[in-house]
């Protein structure tokens, strides 16, 4: 590290002599690869780090200093963004926002003081790189010990693998936005929907489906991929090992382009101890749903010498990744059932009610024409379960009727974004000097995503200043969900908890709702904000967060 002042250059060494005392560092080589990712049945080309993808698992310990050396062998620039890391801007890995990138054949030197503690990940933030392969998982030991006991761990990084390239992808979702929707409705939901509510009902459903040219089968923009656990499909077995008795815990990270995935281990209950990084009291579950760019730790206690398996369904019921924890090596978990009836979209993931309609002229929309149709605050409504097709307890983070509304396969508990409260506050509480409002906005015919109607190309900078506490009110008037990502600073989400709010670095916004958080504008800089869909965010859904005033400091690469 070399630190500018009054227009000298000291170096480390002087450095030293000037502070009392020194920070350790965890030094790691990363070479930027064109690798051939192997599935069982496929075999395509991709990138990862050190050769593989996923890449290697990185250990640091908080307090010190994490100095990763990063060599590009592509043909083409590259980057790393630390995802979830608050660090200093100039080491965050956007090229165009906090650094150029990395040329081919050029070495960059990230130097991050590490500040926290937790499961995190990297990944390219250079075209479609991350989709194509490169990503890796980021393990931070506290200083003091955790609040809850384990004997041992694993990574669990979930994928969404899919034969064609990510541009080849974009590609085709601009010619034809339902490429990929294998899930069409036919003749026979026509009939058995007019056997249900009448033709005259069935129609006017239709038609409104078809005036807002969207489909109430179109939850999941790119199917046909293959779920992998750490790198592995189903067929090949990814297998953790345990003794039985001992608490195990699986850090859970969803890595994937596009696809969220609900998450349970038939026969084992899981405790939710850590979201994003930051502890949670406890919460028993029987299943969750981590969206993408999302963590979540958990600890489980398998107590028979059997095998059990780690079922990832996608939210759509489109694929499915899967995993075991077993005694001994050479196990397979039997493979629980499946799911296969996929969810609908209803009106109420419009934002709106079947009634609500009326008069509204859905041919004249502009390039928000998925927009303006929240107009309702579905924060503090009930949904329903429609992945079991039954009554289910109210979750306030899907709109009432959405047939997003998740239930756990053996009707038991479900995670839900309100159970989580913060196990210490990270920061104190205080009221918001200001409130921001972004509206997920997009056409999905042209397949253009944006905030407020206004794509990232064409769109202001939003501008903070360091020490305010902003409240951001993001409106989802789109039928798709949006896992919104802040980069370098915590956004705490509100669930009415007032101190014990989570503090997370990656929000779910779900279709037809309004949910706030708030962010401690502690980090000066350049930072990006965006939708972490991949195609959405590729598509417009971004910002560039400026944050005025504050400290000064000038990190430079080391190489």
């Amino acid at each position: 590290m070399k630190i500018k002042f009054a227009g000298r250059v000291l170096l480390g060494a002087l450095a030293a002599m000037i502070v009392p005392f020194t920070v350790s560092a965890a030094t790691y080589d990363l070479s930027v690869d064109y690798v051939t990712i192997n599935t069982g049945d496929t075999q395509t080309k991709g990138i990862g780090y050190n050769g593989v993808s996923p890449g290697p698992t990185l250990r640091f310990k908080e307090g010190e200093e994490a100095v990763i050396k990063v060599t590009n062998n592509l043909k083409e620039a590259t980057s790393i963004h630390w995802h979830g890391l608050i660090l200093p801007y100039q080491m965050d890995g956007v090229p165009g926002i906090s650094f150029p990138g990395i040329e081919p054949g050029e070495t960059f030197t990230y130097r991050i003081p590490v500040k926290q503690s937790g499961t995190y990940w990297f990944h390219s933030h250079s075209g479609f790189q991350e989709p194509d392969g490169a990503y890796g998982s980021i393990i931070i030991e506290p200083e003091k010990r955790e609040p809850f006991k384990f004997d041992r761990e694993y990574v669990v990084v979930l994928k969404d693998k899919h034969p064609h390239s990510g541009a080849r992808i974009l590609r085709n979702l601009k010619m034809m936005p339902d490429y990929y929707n294998r899930n069409q409705r036919t003749l026979g939901d026509f009939i058995n929907d007019v056997s249900e509510n009448g033709l005259g009902a069935t129609l006017s459903e239709r038609g409104d489906w078809g005036s807002m040219r969207m489909m109430p089968t179109d939850i999941e923009d790119v199917q046909g991929f293959v779920g992998l656990i750490n790198g592995k499909s189903p067929e090949q077995n990814w297998t953790g090992l345990f003794e039985p008795g001992e608490r195990v815990r699986l850090r859970f990270i969803n890595a994937s382009a596009m696809t969220y995935f609900d998450v349970r281990i038939p026969g084992l209950g899981m405790t939710v101890v850590q979201a994003d990084g930051n502890n949670v009291q406890p919460v028993k579950v029987d299943e969750f749903r981590i969206s993408v760019a999302e963590t979540y730790d958990v600890i489980v206690q398998p107590k028979d010498a059997k095998a059990y398996g780690i079922m990832a369904e996608s939210m759509g019921r489109s694929g499915y990744a899967f995993a075991t924890l077993a005694p001994k090596e050479g196990m397979r978990a039997d493979m629980p059932e499946r799911r296969m009836e996929s969810p609908l979209l209803t009106m109420a993931d419009m934002g709106m009610n079947h009634g609500d309609m009326a008069g509204m002229d859905h041919g004249a929309m502009g390039d928000s024409d998925l927009g303006n149709m929240a107009g309702m605050d579905h924060s503090n409504m009930s949904g329903m379960d429609h992945s079991n097709m039954g009554a289910a307890k109210a979750d306030p983070f899907y709109a009432a009727g959405s047939g997003l509304t998740p239930g756990a396969a053996n009707g038991g508990k479900f995670l839900s974004y309100g159970d989580l409260k913060a196990q210490k506050p990270l920061y104190p509480e205080r009221p918001a000097t200001r409130e921001i409002e972004l509206r997920l906005t997009g056409n999905m015919e042209r397949y253009t995503w944006s905030i407020n109607g206004v794509k990232y190309e064409d769109a202001e900078p939003i501008r903070l200043k360091y020490g305010e506490r902003v409240r951001f009110k993001f409106v989802n008037e789109t039928m798709m969900s949006h896992p919104m990502h802040l980069h370098g600073m915590w956004s705490i989400l509100d669930t009415g908890q007032g101190k014990w709010n989570p503090v997370k670095h990656t929000i779910n916004i779900n279709p037809g709702t309004t949910v706030y958080s708030e962010t401690e504008v502690d980090e000066p800089g350049q930072w990006a904000f965006h939708c972490h869909l991949s195609y959405h965010m590729a598509s417009g859904m971004f910002r560039k967060v400026i944050v005025e005033g504050g400290p000064t400091v000038s990190l430079e690469n080391g190489s």
